[in-house]
């Protein structure tokens, strides 16, 4: 797979444009200065400054130094120019700007009625969700596509940022994705972490009846911006930062909090579901074993007659 090619992936995204013009103009502000004024500092003028903040212009990497140097910014701007616009990036159009967001934020709640979220997925069982979405894909585009969402969970290495609490509908630990020993590592690994207390983490019961969520939410918290909400579908993702629709979504993920088992029941809960995986894989393999000699004895048993 040629870098930069993978599922859903399409024309460029705007994100990066967008997210770099609506921070041009909030440090802008911030410092006093008018778009005139601040292209005069940094040579170009304001309506050029302007197409950047609209998003109508791809900003540019020049540019973005100079900003950065005029409003005392620390590299934010040549940043989101280097890899959220310029760079090549191995992630669907429509997850880039999650991604990036992602690696900023202080706080992330999740809720999935689907699968394990990315962040917490082992390589086994990753490797089996997108093999059961790209069945007829080759086996080494599957590992790179493995290997990048791996990569993504170097945000965990810190002991305390981000803040991560997620929220699994129970259908997440009962649908056999890869089978009892790829579960059962999967489970094992969320309990793991859950135990290190390293992330929070509830299950919305069966017996809650409807969920408040009908898909897969990522709710994002920031030192210095407001909050933002991506949601995914099926080869599709979308970033959401009006603050009354990211209200209705953080409302929805509180309701979910509330109909899911504590933290304390939902560990007991995926312990208990592990378990299960775990007798199942190991009656497979007795199965296996007892199929094998059974047939090393029909040989022996052959050849003794001839």
């Amino acid at each position: 797979m040629a870098k930069g090619v993978g599922p859903g992936r399409s024309k460029p995204s705007k994100f990066g444009w967008r997210f770099f013009g609506q921070e041009l103009k909030r440090k802008r502000e911030e410092a006093g200065l008018t778009q005139n004024e601040l292209g005069d500092r940094v040579t170009c003028s304001g309506s050029y400054l302007g197409q950047f903040e609209s998003a109508v212009r791809k900003p540019q990497l020049d540019y973005a130094k100079r900003i950065d140097a005029e409003l005392g910014t620390d590299g934010i701007f040549e940043r989101i120019c280097t890899e959220l616009i310029d760079g090549e990036s191995d992630y669907p159009d429509y997850f880039e700007g999650a991604r990036y967001l992602e690696g900023l934020a202080v706080a992330i709640h999740e809720y999935s009625m689907g699968f394990v979220p990315g962040l917490l997925q082992t390589e086994a069982y990753a490797k089996a969700v997108m093999l059961g979405a790209w069945p007829l894909e080759r086996e080494e585009t599957l590992d790179s596509w493995v290997a990048q969402r791996v990569k993504r969970q170097h945000l965990l290495e810190d002991p305390a940022r981000p803040l991560l609490w997620v929220v699994l509908d129970e259908s997440v630990l009962r649908r056999p994705v890869g089978g009892a020993a790829v579960m059962c590592e999967q489970l094992k690994r969320l309990a793991a972490m859950m135990r290190k207390r390293r992330i929070v983490l509830q299950v919305v019961p069966y017996s809650a009846g409807a969920p408040a969520l009908p898909g897969n939410v990522k709710f994002m918290e920031f030192e210095d911006a407001p909050p933002v909400v991506y949601t995914e579908g099926a080869m599709t993702g979308a970033l959401h930062d009006k603050p009354e629709r990211v209200a209705r979504y953080n409302r929805a993920l509180e309701f979910a909090k509330a109909a899911a088992l504590s933290p304390k029941n939902s560990l007991a809960l995926i312990e208990a579901v592990a378990k299960e995986y775990g007798h199942e894989r190991s009656s497979v393999a007795q199965e296996q074993s007892q199929h094998w000699w059974g047939r090393q004895w029909w040989r022996q048993l052959r050849r003794s007659r001839r």
